[in-house]
């Protein structure tokens, strides 16, 4: 089966928690730029489609990479409040091809291995899967705003790696196709989803001002050993 794949990176001008975010210094380059490396440097990806309400962030993709093409972002998908699957709908309705992946400029230590390996695992499990999504596995004590336990009993305190697994999506990938995206409602996590478990420290996702921190301080000591 041709693995052949197009990435949608949406990208907006504003940024209501880390100002100027993906045109942000992070280690020496603007911060989108590592994930674009990435996506660049995957076995798979054929185009990676930016949509994008900023100049700035178009002329600056057109002038570092040649697997780019601009989706500039009509006004109704405009705003901090607009769903990522509204804009999964425009850009598809703008694109041909079948299979997409999605991520965001926000997951600079997300490598081309770990996207190959999604990848294939997507295409590979086919049959019995419609999408695929990542997820950090977390094997620890939690509990509801309550108080109450959610994975485990309290009197029986088991070791963490003995409790019953819970998996986080981290926002790092989402690899769908044309059909599941359309039978799901337009959603990019489908009817009958595959998780893909990443490394906890490779699908860091900026969020917040410290996350921009953590992520910048990990990139340096770790980006070669992922």
């Amino acid at each position: 089966m041709d693995k052949n794949i197009i990435a949608l990176l949406p990208m907006k001008k504003h940024s209501e928690r880390v100002p100027n975010k993906n045109l942000r210094d992070f280690s020496g380059k603007p911060l989108y730029h590592r994930v674009m490396e990435s996506l660049s440097q995957s076995k798979y990806i054929k185009e990676v489609c930016i949509n994008t309400d900023s100049k700035q962030i178009s002329e600056n993709a057109i002038s570092n990479f040649d697997n780019v093409r601009i989706i500039e972002r009509p006004e109704e998908l405009m705003g901090d409040i607009v769903a990522m699957n509204d804009i999964i709908d425009y850009d598809i309705s703008k694109l041909e091809g079948e299979h997409f992946l999605q991520t965001h400029s926000t997951n600079p230590l997300l490598t081309a291995d770990t996207i190959d390996r999604a990848i294939e695992e997507y295409f590979e499990n086919l049959s019995e899967f419609d999408s695929l999504f990542s997820v950090n596995r977390l094997q620890t004590r939690l509990y509801w705003q309550n108080g109450e336990p959610v994975n485990h009993n309290p009197q029986e305190l088991l070791r963490t790696q003995d409790l019953p697994p819970l998996f986080e999506e981290n926002s790092n990938i989402y690899i769908f196709s044309r059909e599941s995206f359309k039978n799901a409602g337009n959603r990019r996590i489908g009817l009958k989803p595959q998780m893909f478990e990443m490394n906890n420290l490779e699908s860091i996702d900026i969020d917040e001002p410290e996350d921009f921190i953590l992520a910048e301080t990990l990139y340096k000591q770790l980006r070669d050993k992922l």
